[in-house]
């Protein structure tokens, strides 16, 4: 009998070095809620010198778990990008290396002009020229409470170019 490995060898196909990514000080894992989610708050890809950071959707929520900020729209988005920053440093990248953000608003028409201000500004403050490519989305989100949730993707270099 062949196994998966073997056959991917066989074939040419290798399996793509990946770990999740995670930051406790931040964020707690999703599988520690009182009821377990199963994801990981992120995930590292490295593929010859570059490295690739998914950072699954990021919202307002605490080191136990908890949402924080609720009813406060603009507290919400600076807690996701804190908790967001937080994976980014634990990885050691920094919103220099995102390339991508897909931003979920529970009520776009409502927070949009909120959320635009305050993501101009963090990104002001973190000095980023270009800004990231982004999406923003109406959605229903996992908790009733929360407003705001964004997901990130970074790239980065862990070897010289040759």
């Amino acid at each position: 009998m062949i196994l998966e490995a073997d056959l991917l060898q066989e074939l040419g196909a290798l399996p793509v070095e990946k770990r999740a990514i995670t930051n406790l000080r931040v964020l707690n894992e999703a599988y520690d809620y009182a009821k377990p989610s199963s994801f990981s708050r992120g995930m590292r890809i490295d593929l010859n010198g570059l490295t690739i950071l998914l950072i699954s959707g990021t919202a307002s929520i605490d080191g136990e778990g908890r949402s924080v900020h609720i009813g406060d729209f603009r507290a919400q988005q600076r807690r996701t990008y804190q908790n967001i920053t937080g994976l980014l440093e634990a990885e050691g990248a920094t919103w220099h290396d995102i390339v991508r953000t897909t931003c979920y608003l529970r009520d776009i028409e409502r927070d949009y002009e909120a959320f635009n201000e305050e993501r101009t500004e963090f990104f002001r403050e973190q000095g980023l020229d270009p800004v990231p490519a982004s999406t923003g989305i109406q959605a229903i989100l996992c908790r009733p409470e929360l407003l705001v949730e964004i997901e990130a993707i970074a790239m980065f270099r862990t070897t010289p170019r040759a």
